[in-house]
């Protein structure tokens, strides 16, 4: 059952088209991360369906009815935004219960709906302090405390844990994730932080320029990204794009890599299937960190040869940067290696996980 459908929503500033035919149904129950670099439309989406945005043309519906033109503040939806907007004159109680206060909501509700919003967040010992007493994390969660007692028919939120520190970004998206799985609310998250996309949803909207690029799970996306664009943009560390010429070597169809040097061979990385290629047909070849083989390189059926940049030693992963054929690539592995910036090893692939990009359409060829 869909809660909210987006029918080619468009929006612009006067002349200066910001999103441009925007379709897409929200499910219900369904936790939806909007994804994409700044600029991309995300937020101006978010703000358009929580009603504080004009809707330049298109259709907007909650539960089979338009509410293009309804006020923001009959659409019973709860926005949670990036800088927290709480009243630092007001107790973090006062805080969650202003806008049941505004509906005019009895105090028997108040304090019942206030206990409970507090006891999910674990904000009870703090309800008597004002925002100045509170770290960033807990001030994000009175903020979802406030959104959380309205008892919303749809959460948007607008990228709001950009503003937390690294550890508190981890263990905020834990306590969301676990809200959203007790309390099964229709969620619309945007977020430029692929990590989050990745943990936090069910469905992942990713948008680039005003449009959607793609919409799956956060795995499909990972697994069969539809274009270039997609591919770089999920996943860390970031996937590695290798380009070159389709070419015949023999009766087997493979991708030549140029070399960068003249001391510096070329490479030949064959296709698994060609039947999409043909010779001389430019491509990009996208490799993700784990697919590059550092163990035992030797004995894998596909080899390179791939100077180190540097390596990044993570503890429980090893990440290593280098050079294959002069182009970037990136290696994860769980061994603890200590290669030397210059070094030049032999990296193991694994050909049936590659991605084949046509590179000047930048649409993925089945392979």
């Amino acid at each position: 059952m869909s809660v909210l459908q987006l029918d080619k929503l468009v929006k612009r500033y006067d002349s200066v088209p910001v999103l441009h035919g925007i379709d897409l149904t929200i499910n219900q129950g369904e936790f939806l991360v909007l994804i994409g670099p700044s600029g991309c439309g995300k937020s101006t989406l978010l703000r358009m369906l929580a009603g504080l945005e004009d809707i330049t043309s298109g259709s907007l519906t909650l539960d089979g009815k338009e509410i293009n033109d309804v006020p923001s503040q009959h659409r019973d939806f709860s926005m949670v935004f990036q800088s927290y907007a709480l009243y630092p004159h007001l107790t973090v109680y006062e805080n969650i219960a202003f806008g049941l206060k505004i509906r005019k909501a009895d105090q028997a509700h108040i304090d019942k709906m206030i206990n409970w919003a507090a006891d999910i967040l674990k904000l009870t010992p703090l309800l008597d302090r004002t925002p100045k007493q509170l770290s960033g994390g807990q001030c994000q969660r009175v903020a979802m405390g406030r959104a959380l007692v309205r008892e919303p028919k749809l959460f948007l939120f607008d990228e709001p844990l950009s503003n937390l520190d690294a550890k508190l970004r981890i263990q905020m998206r834990a306590e969301m994730k676990t809200l959203h799985l007790k309390l099964k609310t229709t969620t619309v998250y945007v977020t430029h932080d692929q990590v989050e996309a990745m943990t936090l949803a069910d469905r992942i909207v990713v948008m680039n320029d005003g449009i959607i690029e793609q919409i799956g799970s956060p795995l499909e996306l990972y697994d069969n990204p539809i274009n270039l664009f997609v591919a770089g943009f999920l996943g860390a560390p970031a996937i590695s794009f290798i380009r070159g010429i389709v070419q015949l070597q023999g009766a087997q169809l493979g991708v030549a890599v140029p070399s960068s040097a003249d001391n510096e061979q070329g490479a030949f990385i064959e296709l698994p299937d060609a039947s999409s290629v043909v010779v001389g047909q430019e491509l990009v070849l996208g490799i993700r960190p784990e697919f590059f083989q550092l163990e035992d390189a030797a004995q894998h059926n596909h080899k390179q040869k791939v100077t180190v940049k540097f390596v990044e030693a993570m503890g429980a992963e090893t990440y290593i940067h280098g050079l294959m054929c002069g182009q970037d690539i990136i290696a994860k592995t769980n061994l603890r290696l200590a290669y030397q910036p210059g070094q030049v090893i032999e990296v193991g692939v694994d050909l049936s996980a590659l991605h084949v990009f046509d590179a000047k359409s930048g649409l993925k060829l089945a392979n």
